[in-house]
């Protein structure tokens, strides 16, 4: 027995007055109502209505029951109607968590803008460059960096492609040399990404197709930013997504290696935890930030 649906029933029986009125407001059959109310007595074990062929009247623990019936329906309907009308708003606490370098490279630049938009919401931004667990976490969203994501309970929306480019300071290329193809890379000194899945296999995209490069990075580090920053300092060569590189290319401190070829391009997905949909803070902030990716 459905207990919400059969005080929604009884409230209905009494302010109509009928089984056969109550019944009709219901689209359901009098019989029917007449079986589930029986039901609802006998698991009370009292009698809430007494009924004849011409009339039909409240026990004094129907009475008291239907009273206690509308608060709760009330308190019930307000529930629903608050979450409804506040469904569409951005506001509440909004859980972000991403990698340290997108966080500080593409998402903390957007932030003031977002902020400014939606003054009644809270944000929490964690920044962690392994991946975390979403539910234990209590994340409404994690922005992750992937060729593909694995199946899970979870739903991964596409939101972006970067580029992965083999970089380093002029300074490096100018006392070691230029490569000039893959293979020349094994005589330079690379620099790792801890937390790639190419840390030691460089599978490289150009003119003459796919070709896989073994290295032995002497340098390894577990964050993308300082990976740059030892770039730029001259301090080998290595690969870096566009989101890292750009502001460094632009400057001249860092320059492309190997310029048309590249690692195979990973996806920017937008993770969250339910199939339902997004709710509208999520979906706030992910419009803000295709807009920062250019998307």
């Amino acid at each position: 027995m459905d207990k919400l649906s059969v005080m929604q029933a009884f409230r209905r029986i009494v302010e109509r007055g009928s089984f056969a009125r109550a019944a009709e407001d219901l689209g359901v059959s009098p019989a029917l109502l007449s079986r589930e109310i029986k039901l609802l007595e006998e698991s009370l074990g009292t009698t809430l209505l007494t009924r004849t062929t011409r009339s039909m009247s409240l026990t004094d623990a129907g009475r008291l029951y239907y009273d206690e019936v509308i608060g709760i329906l009330d308190t019930v309907t307000g529930v629903e109607t608050r979450i409804r009308e506040g469904a569409g708003a951005v506001r509440g606490h909004l859980k972000v968590n991403a990698s340290s370098s997108f966080g500080q490279t593409v998402i903390a630049p957007m932030l003031p803008d977002f902020l400014d938009a939606y003054p009644d919401l809270r944000l929490t931004l964690s920044l962690d460059d392994r991946v975390v667990d979403m539910v234990e976490g209590g994340f409404d969203v994690s922005i992750r960096i992937r060729a593909a994501m694995p199946d899970s309970a979870l739903v991964a929306r596409k939101i972006g492609t970067i580029h992965q480019r083999v970089f380093a300071a002029p300074s490096y290329l100018e006392h070691a040399g230029i490569p000039s193809t893959p293979n020349d890379l094994a005589q330079h000194r690379v620099i790792g990404f801890l937390l790639a899945n190419h840390l030691t296999s460089w599978v490289l995209q150009g003119p003459q197709g796919s070709q896989s490069v073994e290295l032995d990075p002497p340098i390894r580090v577990g964050n993308s930013l300082v990976l740059r920053d030892l770039l730029v300092a001259g301090q080998g060569i290595g690969t870096l997504p566009d989101f890292v590189s750009n502001e460094s290319e632009a400057r001249g401190e860092l320059v492309r290696v190997l310029p048309e070829w590249e690692l195979p391009a990973p996806e920017i997905f937008a993770v969250t935890g339910s199939r339902l949909g997004m709710d509208a803070k999520v979906t706030a902030f992910l419009d803000h930030l295709r807009a920062a990716l250019g998307r």
